[in-house]
Parts: structure tokens; sequence; C-alpha cells
């Protein structure tokens, strides 16, 4: 821990200094010390910090230090600040006043014990003192090192928290703990499955997204549906295990257009939230990928040319492709960004004597079909020749 990046930079030995990290007051908690025991590369340089300062302190003494601050969420006790490239998350140590799930009183405190027991899980719940000692009231050390996702305490206490724990402990499950699933912990999901109705569609979105876009969680879906947390049919679930099985590095809109396959947009979009911008491009891999699967390569390529690296993937799994039968769709592919552009405008039929209306539409998207299906090869010269044999 002591030759952790994040820990001897510059900025965040500043940080710690303006808020008595020496005397322990702060430390580094959360994600950043969970990763660096497992050995997680990290590509941000943002850091999480526990204080015993208030957040009126914590404001006072970065401003005085030059640091600047955000009050992110100060309701919370958490204030950012920002110095260089270094964001961190300062949130002051809290006990509970009244437990009343995510809308909890809380107050402010110095205790650190019992601020890792309002934690989720016990590989959250480790932190770091500026010098680079761990404090692990909680065993999570242990946890992280057999990379097993523990709830901390009572599980079913921790969800009544918070329903949001139930797709957090099959997130971190998936992306830390291997996609093995503590039995007592997916005992207590299941449970609770019927309880979440009244999570927001952002947050359960928010968490879903960070899960698709993991390198392996095909086995994590599967579980999600085995207790009806998730509605995914058996060929979807197949068809998703084999994707990340064939793709070196799997995308969210590559599995979003695999689970499109057999939901409805709508549905989808509205039950996470998904950007217009996402769905649009899950929709278009979707379209690529069905028309590689009926080997229509030229429509491919010119109408969904940006999107041709997830729809062969997802075409390949569709069709039932071998890695040969990929690379030599693959070669075909190659030319498309050199594809020229569509040589025949409106103008030019309207400069040829057809009238402003549907017959022009209809003319210009029969040359257009006519330009594809010629592997591109007819000119415009070509083309505007055919309205005359016509």
């Amino acid at each position: 821990m002591r030759e952790a990046e994040w820990r001897g930079r510059a900025e965040t030995q500043t940080i710690l200094a303006v808020l008595d990290g020496a005397e322990g007051r702060t430390r580094a908690v959360g994600g950043v010390v969970r990763d660096t025991i497992m050995g997680r590369h990290r590509d941000n340089p943002d850091i999480d910090l526990a204080t015993e300062l208030t957040p009126e302190e914590v404001t006072e003494r970065a401003r005085r230090a030059g640091i600047a601050v955000y009050p992110t969420g100060i309701e919370h006790g958490t204030v950012t600040l920002k110095l260089g490239d270094t964001l961190a998350e300062v949130t002051t140590l809290r006990h509970d006043v009244e437990t009343n799930g995510r809308h909890a009183v809380v107050s402010f405190g110095a205790d650190w014990a019992e601020d890792a027991a309002r934690r989720d899980f016990t590989i959250n719940a480790l932190y770091v003192h500026a010098n680079g000692t761990l404090f692990d009231p909680l065993g999570g050390l242990a946890d992280c090192l057999e990379g097993r996702v523990r709830f901390i305490g009572e599980a079913a206490a921790r969800i009544a928290e918070d329903g949001l724990r139930v797709y957090r402990f099959f997130r971190f499950s998936a992306s830390h703990g291997g996609e093995h699933f503590d039995v007592t912990g997916a005992s207590a999901c299941a449970e609770a499955v019927g309880h979440l109705g009244h999570l927001s569609a952002e947050r359960v979105g928010a968490e879903m997204l960070r899960m698709l876009a993991l390198p392996k969680v095909a086995a994590t879906l599967r579980a999600m549906v085995r207790i009806g947390l998730l509605v995914i049919a058996e060929e979807t679930l197949q068809a998703l295990r084999n994707y990340e099985r064939q793709v070196g590095s799997p995308t969210v809109a590559g599995r979003l257009a695999l689970l499109l396959c057999d939901q409805p947009v709508q549905a989808l979009q509205s039950g996470w939230r998904l950007s217009n911008e996402l769905v649009k491009t899950a929709i278009a891999v979707r379209a690529a990928a069905a028309l590689l699967s009926d080997l229509q390569t030229n429509e491919a390529m010119y109408r969904y040319r940006d999107y041709l690296g997830d729809g062969l993937d997802v075409a390949a799994v569709q069709a039932g492709w071998g890695e040969a039968g990929k690379v030599a769709m693959a070669e075909q592919l190659s030319i498309a960004h050199d594809l020229p552009a569509f040589p025949v405008s409106g103008h030019d039929l309207l400069a040829a004597g057809i009238a402003a209306g549907p017959l022009l539409g209809q003319t210009l998207a029969r040359l257009e079909r006519d330009w594809i299906d010629s592997g591109f090869a007819l000119d415009r010269q070509a083309l505007l020749l055919r309205l005359r044999e016509r």
C-alpha cells in the first residue's frame, strides 16, 4: 500500500496534509484501497477519503490551501476537492440516528469502526492512513485477497438500508468476485427481489451499464435471471455467453444489441433510463448484425459503416460463425471506410424531369438500391442512364 501510485502522488499527500491525514483524521477508503490490494489497475486518479472533520471544516481548510471545493453531496456530508488532476471525494464519518432505509437520519461522528459498519461490502470498508498503514475493522483484507464479495453484518439489513445493494452485489461479484456468489448474500438478494419497486430507473440503469461494460458478466446475468431480478430469454443468455467467450473486448452496445433481440426497445430504455444516443447505437449494431448474418454485406457497409465492428461480433454469435467465417467477413468489410458517397442526388432527378414528390423519392431509392447491389460500381452517368431505360 505504501508503494501505491495514488498514495505517493503529491496532490494526494497535499490534500491529506490539509485534512490532518498525518494524525489519522482523514484516510483513503473504498475502491482505491480495495483495487490496490487486489492489484487492479485504475484508469483515473480519483480517490475517496473519509474524515473526522465536518464538511464545513473540510471546505474551509481546502479553500485556505487553494484547493478547489465542490459541494457535490453536502447533505450527506460529502464535498469534492480538486487539486491538479486529482479529484478527492471527502465524506465525514457518520453514525445512524434513525434507521430509515436510504433516507436514514445520520449525524457526523469520529468512530471509524462504526463508519465501516454502515458500508455495503467488507471489501469496501478498508481504510488507509496517509503513511500507508491499513485499517481493516471487518476482515475486508482477507475477502479482497480471496476475491469474495460479502455483505457487512446481516445481508438483509444492508439491503433494507438501500435496495440498490442487490444490484451492487451482483456487479461486484462479477467485477471483483470472479462471478462467484456468496451464498448468504445471494439468498438475501433473492428474498429482496419483490421489494425493489421503489428504486429509480436511473440508479438501476447506472448499475446495469457498469455491469454490461465488464469483461465477464454472462454468468452473473444468468444468476440475476434465476432469482427473478432480470427477465432475459434463455436463447439470449446463451448468446450473451457465447459473445463474451468469442469477443476480446465485449462492449455495452454489443450486449445491448443482443438484449434488444428479445426485449422491446422502449421497455429496456425506460426500465434502465438509457440515453437516446446509446439506444440508437445498440439499434444500429443490431441492424448491422442482422444484415451481416444474411450476408447482405454491401447493405451493411453502406447503412451502418460506423457500427460494423460491434455488428460483426454480434452477427458471428447469432449466425454461429467460426473464427474462419468471421475472418472472411472481416476481410469483405475492410473496404467499408473507403466507400464512395452515393453519386446521385434529388437535384439530379429534378434536372432529369422527375417532379418533386413521392415518385422522386421512390426513384432515388431504386437507384440507390441498384448502386448498392452493383457493389458501388455504378457511377452517376450509369445510374442516370437507367432513368431512360425504365
